[in-house]
């Protein structure tokens, strides 16, 4: 661990990304406040994402389109394209590293990059750089915001400052006072949860948490991660710790027409194949199925074991248990929404077979059948086969929507 004594990092953050994307293909949205839905024609759904004129008049992501009409009535509610955000977000990070190259691609919609003594010595042309870039080979509309520090929490930080379209630079010497009139919910690292127990520990601005000891938030947080954030809060550089994938899933708002159980199933279905697909492709094998449904009044789901499989046939049939046991006793219900989630996952080469099932020749037939099928939709760039039936529900994109910390592949629209 040290302590830099220039800047070093940048952290770029595009502006209400989804809905700039959608300003920038289609001129009848600029400059007007733009709703990203999941789908159109119903009002019991959420804005995914809102344009920056959108947030101006007081709408946020994630929030109910009633009360954003509500806020906003002038709101334009479009549905979404997540292909489309795929290939701008593609394109948009050519065009960076033909200027800085980037470190780590963060989301979506956000990346930070390493800066050498050069660039450190002037990010305020580096930022105009990079802005003057993205705006003539990929559009006007798609503006970033970025940030300057010593280390990638605080350039983070930084980021947010000056949104929209922004640039914001933090030098050493002025960590950690810059941070002193932040609120708590601007710092990566303090959730509401945590936010309380610091209230509760009579800690109740940013100045007074700065001024504590390090061990001090190690206590408080009750791990070393308090610790870490202050070292990174107070301009430390430190390597930031890997991570390792815990599962494979996708969820998804249901239609209104499509809200009953048999027609939840089947998007269940489409949903786990795909998850499914995304987990042979990293080329791991699942132990457990996740079932979730949120229906009128709560929800209801199952969780089901499984010896190490990956073949679409063990999956499916482990989702046909879990639905028969989630919905028993159900009656005529809505589903409002389905999640489905592979877990306690192994790479396929450190692979244990369970004992005590004594299918590995049943289950080698099915992963050569499985894998036969995903050879065939990569080969024609769309699903071709499946097992079972492969109806897409409105709006389609199945496993392959909005997603703000997994960038979707060109296989997940297959």
């Amino acid at each position: 661990m040290r302590k830099p004594e220039n800047i070093e990092w940048l952290y770029l953050d595009f502006d209400g990304f989804f809905a700039s994307v959608m300003q920038q293909v289609y001129p009848k949205l600029r400059g007007k406040p733009v709703g990203v839905v999941p789908f159109a024609g119903t009002d019991r759904t959420v804005v995914i994402a809102c344009s920056k004129e959108a947030k101006a008049r007081g709408c946020k992501n994630i929030m109910a389109v009633r009360d954003a009409k509500q806020i906003c009535p002038s709101i334009l509610l479009v549905p979404q394209e997540p292909d489309l955000y795929r290939r701008a977000h593609n394109a948009l990070l050519a065009e960076i590293n033909t200027v800085i190259p980037i470190s780590a691609i963060k989301s979506i919609d956000e990346l930070t990059c390493w800066l050498d003594k050069r660039q450190s010595e002037n990010p305020h042309e580096l930022a105009r750089v990079i802005k003057d870039r993205l705006a003539k080979y990929v559009g006007p509309h798609i503006t970033c915001s970025i940030g300057f520090a010593a280390n990638r929490q605080l350039a983070k930080i930084a980021c947010k400052m000056d949104k929209p379209n922004g640039v914001t630079i933090w030098t050493p010497d002025m960590v950690p006072e810059v941070l002193f009139g932040l609120p708590f919910d601007d710092i990566p690292g303090i959730g509401d949860r945590m936010a309380r127990r610091l209230h509760m520990a009579g800690i109740h601005d940013m100045e007074k948490l700065m001024k504590m000891p390090a061990k001090h938030m190690r206590k408080i947080w009750r791990s070393v991660n308090g610790e870490r954030l202050w070292y990174a809060l107070h301009g430390y550089e430190f390597q930031a710790q890997e991570t390792e994938r815990g599962m494979f899933g996708h969820g998804r708002v249901l239609p209104p027409e499509e809200r009953d159980l048999p027609s939840a199933k089947n998007i269940a279905r489409l949903l786990l194949r795909k998850a499914a697909r995304r987990l042979r492709r990293a080329e791991y094998y699942a132990s457990s199925l996740i079932l979730w449904l949120a229906i009128d009044g709560g929800s209801a789901g199952r969780h089901i074991r499984l010896p190490y499989v990956n073949d679409d046939k063990a999956i499916l049939d482990a989702l046909d248990l879990a639905w028969t046991e989630a919905t028993a006793r159900l009656g005529r219900v809505k589903v409002y929404r389905v999640h489905v989630t592979l877990l306690d996952i192994t790479l396929a080469s450190k692979r244990q077979l369970d004992l005590f099932v004594s299918d590995d020749k049943d289950r080698k037939r099915w992963e050569a059948v499985t894998g036969a099928s995903d050879h065939l939709n990569m080969k024609y760039g769309k699903t071709i086969v499946s097992m079972g039936e492969w109806k897409p529900p409105k709006g389609g994109h199945v496993g392959a929507k909005i997603s703000f910390t997994r960038i979707p592949s060109a296989e997940d629209f297959l």
